[in-house]
């Protein structure tokens, strides 16, 4: 293997990096290069697109990472019926821009514009409106898959469901996605009516969710979970947003504009948000955090603070673009993001435990961010009849080993309740964990597939071999620990 293609390549998160060999093809039959180079050599292979994950899920130690950035063409555009063909490199941000002043949006966007194609359909995303729409593989009509053999195969829901339904969700472990073919939403408008309000705990932040969910079409909840007090485990802020109806809008050619919905690049005008983070990273700390968490909830408090307002789709979308690169503040050792899913009944009790316990371990999440959910059909699937709530987490010498173990211990508190997890989130699960929670037949219908596809195992990424590694779940199976875990967080609440 040529050394000049060994690069460091570094979780998102900044908590984990491993050397590789890197490459970026451009073009499909570079692609099929090498394909045969790691046959030749080898090698697995592990595929890579903005490298959004917050733990493993793209490195591949001593391995070939397959980077898609540069694989970032739109093949086709019909704006009579908002479906469009891309490469897989292609990101939301240019996807949302191509389409937007024609009067179309992504179906499904995640929290940042900077994730492709290939890993939104190979992750299979979720957005604020995922109770509504369900995840990106719905919008999904059909797509081109490389195997490892350098053969393509044109995969869609009626064509070979079951492929369909492994390759989307299956995190790159089945092929390589040359090319999607995507159907987007009609919109009469750039902006949204928001609708922000004040919760005091978890109870009421989901009674909010179903109380809201006929009415929105995003919602999202925000949560400070330094407060200790019991009424008080996740008081914040929920927001709610509607499309605008045709004529809402008097101007929407302005509005839909792509200059209209860009993030601004200063604060007030003046400062550089490209800086932002090195300001902030003083406060990256329990006090800090403290501070900005309590100050954030109290504002609401402020007169008019609860009113409606409009709001374009990119800032409402877009909440993690406000500051670039703000992860850097949490420099040297990072951040996880620990993200459950639970059904519903349970939710509300789980998701305060987990802070229970996070204080308990003098942990303090310094973000916490919940969303409403409803189950898919997908093989390697994260979706519940539920909520999921995302946790931030810094990482340091020091917490590692005992946050891994905060966070094992929340796992068995998810597993109990029937929950699930997010792979492109993980960055701490124990071997064989997703066999606890998958079904048996979607897990068999899975290594069926990649018996098929890539029966020399050419795919695999260091998230891979964590992961599935071994099978079984651990001695006392799962409907034990459902019982004791559950009887624990009722206890707990």
């Amino acid at each position: 293997m040529p050394h000049d293609r060994l690069e460091r390549v570094q979780a998102w998160g900044l908590n984990s990096a491993s050397m590789a060999h890197v490459y970026r093809p451009s073009t499909v039959e570079r692609l099929r290069e090498v394909f045969e180079l790691a046959h030749r050599t080898g090698r697995q292979v592990a595929l890579r697109g903005a490298g959004r994950s917050y733990g493993d899920a793209f490195q591949n130690s001593e391995q070939i990472v397959l980077d898609l950035s540069r694989m970032n063409r739109v093949l086709d555009w019909d704006p009579e019926e908002g479906i469009i063909a891309l490469e897989p490199g292609v990101t939301i941000e240019r996807l949302w821009q191509y389409i937007i002043e024609d009067s179309w949006w992504p179906s499904v966007v995640p929290g940042t514009m900077s994730t492709t194609m290939g890993g939104c359909l190979g992750m299979n995303i979720h957005g604020k409106n995922a109770w509504k729409v369900g995840p990106f593989g719905n919008h999904v009509l059909d797509f081109d898959l490389m195997l490892p053999s350098g053969d393509t195969v044109r995969v869609d829901r009626e064509g070979d469901p079951q492929l369909f339904r492994g390759a989307i969700g299956g995190f790159g472990m089945l092929g390589c996605i040359t090319r999607v073919r995507l159907r987007t939403k009609r919109v009469h408008s750039g902006l949204l009516r928001v609708f922000p309000q004040r919760v005091r705990n978890f109870d009421e932040m989901v009674d909010s969710f179903e109380e809201n969910a006929d009415a929105m079409d995003y919602m999202v909840g925000w949560a400070d979970c330094f407060p200790g007090r019991p009424r008080s485990i996740g008081r914040g802020e929920m927001h709610f947003a509607q499309y605008l109806e045709p004529g809402e809008d008097p101007f929407p050619a302005q509005t839909l504009r792509v200059e209209n919905q860009q993030l601004p690049d200063t604060i007030m005008g003046l400062l550089p948000k490209a800086i932002v983070w090195k300001l902030a990273a003083p406060f990256v700390n329990n006090i800090g955090m403290r501070l900005i968490n309590t100050a954030k909830y109290h504002a609401q408090l402020k007169p008019g603070a609860g009113k409606p307002y409009l709001q374009s789709h990119a800032a409402f979308a877009f909440l993690l673009d406000y500051v670039p690169n703000w992860h850097h503040a949490y420099k040297p050792g990072g951040l996880i993001q620990y993200q459950s899913f639970v059904p519903k009944e349970y939710a509300a009790d789980v998701f305060a435990e987990q802070v229970r316990l996070s204080h308990r371990f003098g942990m303090y999440p310094y973000l916490a961010v919940t969303k409403k959910h409803l189950p898919d059909d997908y093989l390697i699937t994260h979706a519940v009849d539920g909520y999921s709530m995302a946790l931030d987490y810094p990482v340091t010498r020091s917490n590692r080993k005992r946050l891994w173990k905060l966070c094992h211990e929340m796992d068995e508190m998810v597993l109990a309740a029937g929950g699930r997890f997010y792979l492109a989130k993980d960055a701490t699960m124990l071997p064989g964990t997703p066999r606890r929670y998958l079904p048996e037949e979607n897990l068999r219908a899975f290594e069926a597939l990649k018996q098929r596809c890539d029966p020399g195992g050419m795919l695999s990424s260091n998230l891979y071999r964590r992961l599935f590694a071994s099978r079984g779940a651990p001695e006392g199976g799962r409907a034990g620990m459902k019982a004791a875990s559950l009887q624990h967080v009722g206890r707990s609440a």
